[in-house]
């Protein structure tokens, strides 16, 4: 069967399509699923471009949506046409992470073979449900930038109707938190370099958004909007380069959510910054199975489904992170057959 793999041999990590050995029918606990969907993460393009390291010839992407074909004995969580979606952690079941369950020797595309494949055969915890009517491509969003938005501000948050949340950016975590925050009555304020993206961001229901390139100290700008003083989330996704205005926008005792590293790795942070305002400054990956359960939930009655940019082929896969890595998509990138 096909699949697409990371080939790192040559020394330069890049994308290649493989035949690789169809999984066969599952053991006890097991299901198998073909796969129809996925989504692209930064994660995904860190593997691709050999930025962290994996096996080469490692089956790329974590996220995957599919349809049961077939389960082992002692399956309880579903049923043969159940159409469901890959966890990320799926030693990770409930509760805290810990140095077992919350590390990558078994997420897909990192750890273990990945989503970029026909079918799959993984224990009946490396899926779960996804919400009623979705289609594949819209429930392959679920499995990180979702559920990363969803633990940033619900699971870790403890999100309340009437706080400010401040959201950077465009991508998938971006426009999910942007829709959990107004479901939950949260009021939202978005930054971009692009004005057009802003629009849209306003379309969807932010309530200020600022061009952080027209406003290079935007925490500023965050502060007044918040008559000074400052939002009760940040979901940051920068890194180095947004940190310290983080830091600013944030109010006393408020919580920053570090989620990415697009600006790099080696931050100058302000420790006065951090104690003299009592920011909770949480680094988090993703979730547990069990959140991306309650997630799935949620949205179940929220009325928002993803955001998808733009639509490639599996075929197309090496294609498909180029533009990624270009940052002119708005929202996810999506692959299917």
């Amino acid at each position: 069967m096909k699949a697409w793999v990371v080939d790192t041999q040559t020394g330069n990590a890049h994308v290649v399509a493989k035949e690789i050995n169809d999984p066969g029918q599952p053991k006890a606990e097991e299901i198998r699923v073909a796969i129809k969907a996925s989504s692209l993460n930064y994660h995904d393009l860190m593997v691709a471009r050999g930025f962290m390291q994996a096996d080469s010839g490692r089956v790329l992407l974590s996220d995957g949506a599919g349809v049961v074909e077939a389960v082992g004995e002692n399956v309880t969580a579903f049923k043969v046409g159940d159409h469901v979606v890959s966890t990320f952690f799926p030693q990770w079941l409930a509760g805290q992470p810990t140095p077992t369950t919350g590390n990558f020797a078994h997420t897909p595309g990192d750890g273990i073979d990945g989503m970029a494949t026909e079918y799959v055969v993984r224990s009946q915890h490396a899926f779960t449900a996804i919400p009623q009517g979705w289609t594949f491509q819209d429930a392959a969003t679920i499995t990180t930038s979702g559920l990363t938005a969803w633990r940033a501000l619900v699971v870790n948050g403890q999100l309340k109707a009437g706080e400010y949340v401040l959201i950077q950016g465009t991508g998938g975590v971006s426009i999910a938190a942007l829709q959990i925050a107004k479901a939950m009555g949260a009021r939202v304020i978005a930054t971009s370099s692009s004005n057009d993206k802003l629009t849209k961001m306003q379309q969807l229901g932010a309530d200020h958004v600022i061009n952080y390139k027209e406003t290079p100290a935007w925490g500023e700008k965050v502060l007044e909007l918040t008559f000074g003083i400052g939002v009760d989330h940040v979901v940051e996704v920068g890194g180095p380069a947004t940190l310290n205005q983080s830091l600013i926008a944030v109010k006393v005792g408020g919580h920053i959510a570090q989620i990415g590293v697009l600006s790099g790795n080696e931050a100058n942070i302000p420790v006065m910054g951090i104690l003299g305002k009592q920011v909770r400054l949480q680094g988090l990956a993703v979730g547990s199975c069990q959140a991306q359960k309650e997630y799935v939930q949620a949205l179940g009655v929220i009325d928002a489904n993803p955001v998808i940019d733009r639509t490639f082929t599996y075929h197309q896969l090496a294609e498909a992170f180029d533009y990624l890595q270009s940052g002119a998509h708005f929202g996810k990138v999506c692959i299917t057959w």
